[in-house]
């Protein structure tokens, strides 16, 4: 059981989403006219439980003492959910992304760890690579089927630099036009298919 000394002995940052990350309410589910007395289930999105939230703060406070090379977490960004956050990236030196400022965007599930985060780069600067959409969603194994619980947000942003750092040429996926017009919003409603080892 913590003691008083042991809580006030954490960094701010985690002391603030801690106090903020209240499971959310149920509330009231609002059902469409359509389903209204037709007798048919409808379901509702599974709350969020105390073990992924404390893999949640975990990972939080993992992020802010040890942030992979060139990341820091965005603080403004968790203040008021740790269920979505904002990373702040920098481009490794010696590669073709030196110097630039990126953000990642990760949002997690009820579900997470078994079910990844979704990631995608937002903000002004969205890095122009071969499998970085103009939208920022990410062509990248580890978002999607080659997922497991066993890794975690810095796992995905070390693939994420690893990713950009390898890249020997800026320029967009071929597809990317037609998928920007025409994706869901949420790249993990998307179905990739992963034609080479750098994705």
């Amino acid at each position: 059981m913590r003691t008083a000394q042991t809580m006030q002995s954490r960094p701010p940052l985690l002391a603030q989403a801690v106090k903020k990350a209240q499971l959310p309410r149920q509330g009231r589910l609002h059902v469409p006219s359509f389903l209204q007395g037709s007798g048919r289930r409808v379901p509702r999105p599974a709350p969020y439980t105390p073990c992924n939230t404390k893999r949640l703060q975990k990972e939080l406070l993992a992020l802010q003492n040890d942030p992979p090379p060139g990341m820091t977490l965005n603080e403004k960004s968790v203040q008021n959910s740790i269920t979505q956050w904002i990373v702040d990236m920098e481009g490794a030196p010696g590669t073709l992304y030196e110097g630039e400022k990126f953000q990642l965007l990760f949002k997690f599930s009820s579900r997470y760890p078994f079910d990844s985060p979704q990631v995608m780069f937002t903000g002004d600067n969205i890095p122009v690579h071969p499998h970085v959409y103009s939208n920022g969603h990410i062509c990248l194994s580890i978002l999607t089927e080659d997922w497991s619980p066993a890794l975690s947000v810095q796992s995905v942003c070390l693939s994420i630099i690893s990713m950009l750092s390898s890249c020997k040429e800026k320029r967009r996926p071929p597809d990317n036009s037609f998928y920007v017009r025409t994706c869901n919003k949420n790249p993990k409603k998307t179905k990739w298919w992963y034609h080479d080892d750098t994705c």
